[in-house]
């Protein structure tokens, strides 16, 4: 009985040291899963920032290593604005005498010339004047001739003086009547030296004071117009230039000469190149602005653009000189910067980068100090590498 005792005593110590075994074994693989995880999550996070590129992929993708140069960067005053005409260049016509509109056939856009014929206007009182040309006209031949002979006789004592200052007066007035009313048809456009009782017209002419395109078309066949009335506006846009507003706390920065880069609202990739032309010495006191003047450097481009049309513009002022990369060396990840930095052979390091202005394709690297004169940076490539 007591060696079956020992046997059951045995046998349930050897399972109770088993399940020991058991237990401690699976504890310590458990720990050294864990261990083992936590170094595989560690070597991760440490390889995030290191990207290796193979030989063909450098290749195919046309990459380029280079290290940081010294670059040219400007200080920018930005400034609005549009393209705009001088004063000269654009007319608003009207007729000088009021009538309605016989005939006018221009559309928006269309070229006109100086002296052609934009629109005619006709009013029966157009035929008065004329007429009253003509009567002066025909009186001044017999008045001048009447005045020249009182003279001579007043010369000799063998007329009044009466009736020389009655000859005199006569044809002063007429003479005045009849300049006056060759004015008057010259702003009708009625050739005075022509004008005969045959060729009296009830419709006269509103020519063209300038080459350019008919911008702006207020009048319509049949309409009334008045003196003040504006039918038809004229621009010539052959010098079109820059017009933009600057705050008065940058007009100290901004002179005569300076560079500006011009770019249109709905295109603000393309840069025309322009230069300051005039800076008004004058402060607009409503919004505490100045203008500016400037004029494209390439006058072919004026064509491209019509007056009225917003623009963005940047006057370059002073110019210093800083450490800088590619632009397409640098990609921006939620607002941070990030360069790859060569470590060796094809293997590359993400590392971050303080940025400052940008000019003719470079970015100023602000924190340049932190990087050795030789360190190769990836110059032409790395913006897919750092954002994938």
């Amino acid at each position: 009985m007591k060696n079956t005792n020992n046997k059951i005593f045995n046998a349930m110590y050897f399972k109770g040291f088993l399940l020991i075994a058991i237990l401690a074994l699976a504890s310590c693989n458990t720990k050294e899963k864990t261990e083992a995880a936590n170094t595989a999550e560690t070597e991760t996070t440490e390889d995030t920032d290191i990207i290796t590129i193979t030989e063909n992929q450098f290749s195919a993708g046309n990459m380029e290593v280079g290290k940081m140069t010294t670059q040219p960067f400007n200080t920018i005053v930005k400034a609005s604005g549009m393209f705009a005409v001088p004063p000269e260049n654009q007319a608003d016509v009207s007729a000088y005498f009021a009538g309605y509109v016989k005939n006018i056939s221009l559309l928006p856009g269309d070229a006109v010339k100086k002296g052609q014929t934009l629109f005619t206007i006709e009013n029966p009182e157009y035929v008065q004047a004329q007429q009253d040309f003509l009567e002066a006209k025909g009186r001044l031949n017999y008045l001048k001739s009447d005045y020249e002979r009182q003279k001579e006789l007043i010369a000799d004592n063998v007329t009044s003086k009466k009736n020389f200052l009655k000859a005199e007066s006569e044809y002063t007035v007429t003479l005045a009547q009849y300049q006056s009313l060759k004015k008057k048809l010259s702003l009708m456009n009625i050739n005075a030296n022509t004008l005969t009782g045959e060729n009296i017209r009830s419709v006269i002419s509103v020519p063209s004071p300038l080459t350019g395109y008919a911008t702006t078309i207020n009048a319509t066949k049949g309409v009334y117009l008045n003196p003040s009335d504006v039918a038809i506006t004229v621009t010539n846009t052959d010098d079109l230039h820059i017009e933009l507003k600057i705050f008065e706390k940058d007009l100290p920065m901004v002179k005569m000469g300076q560079p500006i880069n011009v770019r249109l609202q709905n295109d603000m990739n393309k840069v025309y190149q322009g230069k300051v032309h005039l800076v008004n010495k004058a402060i607009n006191t409503q919004d505490r602005t100045v203008d500016i003047h400037g004029d494209l450097v390439n006058e072919a481009e004026a064509k491209l653009f019509a007056p009225g049309m917003y623009i963005e513009g940047e006057i370059l002022t002073t110019t210093s000189e800083h450490l800088a990369l590619p632009v397409e060396a640098v990609a921006n990840i939620d607002n941070d910067y990030f360069a790859l930095v060569k470590e060796n052979g094809t293997t590359f390091k993400r590392v971050l980068v303080k940025v400052g202005a940008t000019n003719n394709g470079f970015i100023q690297i602000l924190n340049s100090d932190d990087f050795k004169p030789e360190t190769e940076f990836l110059t032409k490539g790395a913006f897919n590498l750092i954002t994938e």
